[in-house]
């Protein structure tokens, strides 16, 4: 089934108020959403539904309106529903015509409709922000074409990995799922693992190393232990064992990994998609979540600075290589050619495809900078501030999203996020330029 998509009917009712009678139609949140092409959205995200049977999706302005509310005020799926019925801005934002006392949906749908979208689908709300800015002028089409080009680290919502932290969880995980089946093991250490676990971090914070790594291969005897009794336990039952074969495989993983071995490492259970990225920071030397591309425009616009695509980076890749992929994606979102692109020194020796090579320029180039490119680097670290909007006020610093699919999700809705609030300060600003062009007359007849 297809939504069933709301529209402006004008309909009166005798015991609900509507809500263009009780707000203020001059608020900057009722501008944005008369400035949003809902009518695109609906087209955009309709083409995931079918024609079939069943109960209809929930209507498209309703999902997407609260999505980017939720970005934009740095909400969670419940704090964002609480708001809505106390709100009658974030209703009207929403499409709803008379104010709603109760939830008209269950918070859990906000995680479905994510996920049913997915990043490419939700990609059109920042395709719409962009367009929402050139329409209102707070930017001009021409501002995409010169564009900054920077990576950072959205971490994950996990603990500081250790060692013994992660095996002493991965046997308790091991035996409750062991209990929850039925299996009865022969000991469960749960006492003696849990004093292994206190023994290690008090001896490590005392810097007594030879007794930490004791209490270490302690905990890491008692995890194999624990897995061998389990594969005792189930083997020739295909049930059991196709219900622990990921808890296993990981538990293993755990139990096996080393801090000096090459290639991926398991740093939390519950994501175990999670990464280190070292990015030389002495505040913060390793972060523990993916790698994300942030583009944005290199001259401020009149709304202020937009960022004009992100994209998560699975794999931890060198930031030179991945051009090959941002560029190309840039130009289809934007339906714009980039012409110029700054990037700092560790974009040096970029696999850009052949058409922009010459069109990268990363800091401390000699060769083909003219005194206009120079001058055009003293704006490359405009995209910081970005970034650090993104993470302290949208959501990118710390990603509660599950899987790889969560990664670029969030990162998406982050940028979505704080491409329309500017808008949002953008369309009040506008509003007050004309407030103070209609009462200036006024003023000089008073005067």
């Amino acid at each position: 089934m297809r939504p069933r998509e709301r529209r402006e009917a004008g309909e009166q009712d005798l015991f609900r108020s509507r809500l263009d009678q009780i707000i203020d139609m001059n608020h900057a949140l009722v501008k944005l959403s008369r400035a949003i092409d809902w009518r695109v959205l609906e087209e955009r995200f309709g083409s995931v539904y079918t024609d079939g049977p069943g109960s209809p999706p929930l209507p498209t302005r309703l999902m997407a309106g609260i999505t980017i509310l939720k970005y934009m005020y740095d909400l969670s799926d419940e704090a964002v529903c609480d708001r809505w019925v106390e709100n009658p801005y974030f209703q009207f934002f929403c499409g709803e015509e008379f104010f709603q006392h109760r939830l008209v949906f269950e918070r859990s749908s906000l995680t479905r409709w994510r996920q049913r979208m997915g990043e490419e689908k939700l990609r059109a709300l920042l395709q719409e922000s962009l367009a929402v800015a050139t329409r209102t002028e707070a930017m001009k089409p021409s501002d995409l074409a010169r564009v900054v080009i920077d990576t950072t680290v959205q971490p994950k919502a996990v603990m500081f990995p250790t060692d013994a932290k992660l095996m002493n969880r991965a046997r308790e995980i091991m035996v409750r799922l062991a209990k929850r089946h039925g299996l009865e093991l022969r000991q469960s250490y749960a006492r003696i693992g849990k004093l292994a676990l206190i023994k290690h971090q008090r001896y490590a914070h005392a810097h007594q190393f030879k007794r930490a790594n004791k209490a270490l291969r302690k905990l890491r005897t008692y995890l194999g232990r624990v897995i061998r009794d389990i594969g005792r336990s189930i083997e020739g039952n295909d049930v059991l064992q196709q219900v622990f074969a990921k808890p296993m495989s990981l538990a293993r993983r755990v139990r096996d990994q080393d801090r000096h071995q090459r290639g991926p490492k398991v740093y939390s259970l519950h994501a175990p998609e999670v990464e280190c990225i070292g990015k030389g920071k002495a505040h913060r030397p390793y972060e523990f979540g993916v790698k994300v591309s942030v583009v944005t425009t290199l001259k401020r616009s009149s709304g202020g600075q937009f960022v004009a695509h992100v994209a998560a980076l699975p794999g931890n890749p060198y930031d030179g290589h991945t051009l090959g992929t941002v560029i190309p994606a840039m130009e289809q979102m934007i339906g714009n050619t980039i012409e110029r692109a700054l990037t700092d020194a560790g974009y040096r020796g970029h696999n850009a495809p052949p058409s922009h090579r010459f069109k990268i320029y990363t800091a401390g180039q000699k060769r083909r900078v003219t005194p206009q490119i120079k001058r055009e680097f003293k704006r490359r670290a405009a995209v910081e501030p970005v970034i650090g909007h993104l993470k302290a006020e949208h959501r990118m610093g710390c990603n509660h999203l599950a899987h790889r699919a969560g990664d670029a999700i969030n990162a998406m809705l982050a940028a979505v996020g704080y491409n329309f609030r500017i808008l949002l300060r953008w369309l009040k600003l506008l509003l007050r330029k004309i407030l103070v062009a209609y009462l200036a007359p006024f003023r000089l007849q008073l005067a």
